[in-house]
C-alpha cells in the first residue's frame, strides 16, 4: 500500500478518543455514500484499521474538520475508498500507520503454514509476497514464534484479506484473558449426536 506524502499534523489524527456514534449534530457533515473511485479528492481521511472497520463514527479529517460517517452495517473503508460528503466534497480514506506485527519464515512453505495456523484464530491478516502483517497480540506472536516464524513490529498500513467469501466485515474476538480470535466457537446446535 502506498502511504500517504502528506505530512500529518497528530492533533488531526482521529483516535480512539474521537466520539465513535453518531449523536445527532446539525452542523455535522456526513459521508453517507461511495463517491466515484476516480473522483477528485478534496479531503483525506486517515484511520486505522479499527476505526475503518465501522459503519458509523466521528472522525477529524487532515484539514482539521470533524465529520461523521454513516455506511450500511459491515461496511469496511479500504485505503483508498472515495465517500461523498453532504456538501459535495470527496474524502479519499488513507490507511493510517499504525504498529503491526511482520512475520517472516525460513521458506515459503513455513510461511504458508503460518498463515493457515494464524488464519485458524480467524484474525485480520494481510498476506504479503514474502511476509504476514497482523495486529499487535501477545499470544499470536508467541505462537507464530513457536512455529519458527521471525517477528517483528513495524509502522505500516494495515489492508488486511476480506475473507474467502468476500464479506467486507472481521470479527476478531477476545476471549476473557485479552488473546486474540477463538478457532471456532461452537453451541449445543452443533455438536454432534
Amino acid at each position: 500500500i502506498p502511504t500517504s506524502s502528506i505530512t500529518v499534523n497528530p492533533e488531526n489524527r482521529s483516535t480512539d478518543a474521537d466520539t465513535p456514534d453518531l449523536a445527532p449534530a446539525p452542523d455535522l457533515l456526513l459521508a453517507t455514500a461511495f463517491a466515484d473511485p476516480r473522483a477528485r479528492v478534496d479531503e483525506i481521511l486517515e484511520l486505522p484499521f479499527e476505526r475503518r472497520e465501522k459503519s458509523r463514527f466521528r472522525a477529524v479529517m487532515l484539514s482539521g474538520e470533524t465529520i461523521g460517517v454513516s455506511m450500511p452495517p459491515g461496511t469496511l473503508l479500504r485505503h483508498g475508498t472515495r465517500l461523498k460528503l453532504d456538501d459535495g466534497r470527496v474524502v479519499a480514506v488513507e490507511a493510517e500507520l499504525e504498529t503491526l506485527l511482520e512475520v517472516r519464515a525460513v521458506d515459503a512453505q513455513e510461511l504458508a503454514r503460518i498463515a493457515y495456523h494464524v488464519g485458524n484464530r480467524h484474525v485480520p491478516l494481510q498476506i504479503g509476497e514474502s511476509c504476514l502483517w497482523l495486529l499487535p497480540d501477545h499470544v499470536l506472536r508467541a505462537m507464530v514464534v513457536g512455529l519458527g516464524g521471525q517477528v517483528v513490529e513495524v509502522q505500516a498500513a494495515f489492508e488486511p484479506e476480506s475473507g474467502a467469501y468476500g464479506h467486507s466485515h472481521v470479527h476478531h474476538q477476545h476471549d476473557d484473558q485479552g488473546h486474540g480470535g477463538r478457532i471456532h466457537v461452537f453451541d449445543s446446535r452443533h455438536e454432534s449426536p
